[in-house]
């Protein structure tokens, strides 16, 4: 209903309730007293200005009033309903963006295109007929009800319509509604997660961190906060939501990162600290490989050492490495570049993991040599021992093995016998038969997981 239909309504409200006998008592009371005076005895004495016709006359008059009167509430109660569904599409609309919002939408509008062209028949009514009148026939307030009494019932008709299009809005309203509820609260933590991270850094800022890469992560997120101030009418609900998600995410991390500042300060120093004392082991660790690899030349065979040649140069170039990167983090922890002196250690860390194993190759090689070659029955007997297990578990419940599983049983036999035989002659390659065993029993253990897997029970 338009706003150049809501005047007229209000005149013609004011005519339709008890507000025309209110205006007659003021106008009276308003007179000066002589002519209330003059007026009242006429009035009482029958001698007034307006012609009062009785019977069917009056009767119709009244019909007529009645009519006005009740078509004249049910256009209020139309544009009452008008109003308030308004809302609620302005609240749809404002966070929705669906088909379905765009439909109801529509919707509406072609229902208050019908409620306009309804009012206008109920405001041209009113205005064609003036029940107030002295000469007012019978004939024509008839006319002015059966016309009433029409724009009544097709006001109540679409009041009926609109009524039955809000019930249909139920699921899209709620849905508005819980977001437009989510909206206020959403705005608050962000800004108090901005607070609360300029606070943070402004603490370790003063204890004489820098913590520029921070600051400048905070102030990025200035623009997101004026557009959060700028308020849902500018960018919507669903964009103001997401926002105020990204910007108390966003600060929260900063507030987190500057309050671990300290912490992670003093971690590094640790760090520094452990892995300079680590590097040092290192250089003297790899100072007694070359003795291991003599012991090595002089008693086993070229393939049982061969590999482990390069291991001094390899480690004394590793620990050098690791050196420089050591001061390249010392001197980004100086100049408070936390992620870069972070990511050296992390280097660092991994050259001395790669020294220390190579370094201990060479120790655990030797151990390992001389234990086969003193009684290499131990490593035999470990073998056939995982062989013979995993050819248990395959008859387990069966007459004949099934042939997935018996093939590579019968190959790691094959293959163990072989490593066995190598082992004969002046000078036998320990080092294979350790590396044959190994595969052996890894090979072995493949077929009894395989076989565990078929018989476990379905889920």
């Amino acid at each position: 209903m338009t706003a150049t239909h809501a005047r007229p309504h209000a005149g013609a409200r004011a005519r339709a309730g008890g507000a025309r006998g209110v205006r007659d008592v003021l106008a009276l009371v308003l007179l000066p007293l002589p002519l209330v005076v003059a007026v009242l005895p006429g009035a009482f004495a029958g001698g007034g200005t307006r012609r009062w016709f009785g019977g069917r006359g009056e009767s119709q008059r009244a019909d007529a009033q009645a009519a006005k009167d009740a078509a004249a509430e049910a256009f209020y109660e139309l544009d009452t309903a008008q109003r308030d569904l308004r809302i609620s599409i302005e609240t749809i609309t404002a966070v929705d963006s669906s088909p379905d919002a765009r439909r109801v939408a529509d919707e509406f509008a072609a229902l208050g295109r019908r409620i306009d062209e309804v009012s206008h028949r109920y405001i041209t009514a009113v205005d064609a007929h003036d029940l107030d009148r002295d000469d007012l026939e019978a004939s024509v307030a008839a006319r002015a009800r059966t016309e009433l009494t029409k724009a009544k019932d097709e006001l109540v008709r679409v009041k009926s319509e609109l009524d039955r299009f809000a019930r249909g809005l139920g699921p899209l309203l709620d849905k508005a509604e819980t977001q437009l509820a989510r909206l206020a609260p959403a705005v608050e933590r962000a800004r108090q997660a901005l607070l609360a991270a300029s606070n943070a850094l402004d603490s370790v800022r003063s204890s004489g961190m820098r913590a520029d890469d921070l600051a400048a992560r905070l102030a990025a997120l200035a623009p997101e906060l004026t557009r959060l101030n700028e308020g849902a009418g500018r960018h919507g609900v669903a964009e103001t939501l997401q926002r105020a998600d990204h910007v108390m995410r966003d600060a929260e991390a900063v507030r987190a990162e500057a309050e671990r500042l300290p912490e992670r300060a003093a971690e590094i120093d640790h760090r520094l600290v452990s892995l300079r004392t680590r590097a040092q082991a290192l250089t003297t660790r790899a100072g007694g490989v070359e003795p291991i690899l003599s012991e090595l030349r002089r008693r086993f065979t070229v393939a049982c050492w061969q590999d482990l040649q390069p291991v001094p140069a390899q480690a004394a170039e590793s620990v050098r490495r690791a050196e420089e990167k050591l001061k390249e983090a010392a001197r980004a922890r100086d100049e408070q570049r936390w992620a870069d002196a972070t990511a050296l250690l992390a280097t660092v860390r991994a050259l001395l993991n790669s020294t220390d194993e190579a370094v201990s190759a060479a120790g655990d090689r030797l151990r390992r040599l001389d234990a086969v070659a003193k009684d290499p029955q131990q490593e035999i007997d470990r073998t056939r021992f995982a062989i013979r297990d995993a050819q248990r578990l395959a008859m387990a419940g069966r007459s004949t093995p099934d042939p997935r599983h018996a093939r590579p049983l019968d190959d790691s036999v094959a293959r163990l016998e072989r490593a066995i035989a190598g082992l004969e002659g002046r000078h036998p390659d320990y080092w294979h038969f350790l590396t044959e065993t190994e595969a052996v029993r890894a090979a072995v253990a493949r077929v009894v997981g395989q076989i565990r897997g078929d018989r476990a029970p379905a889920t």
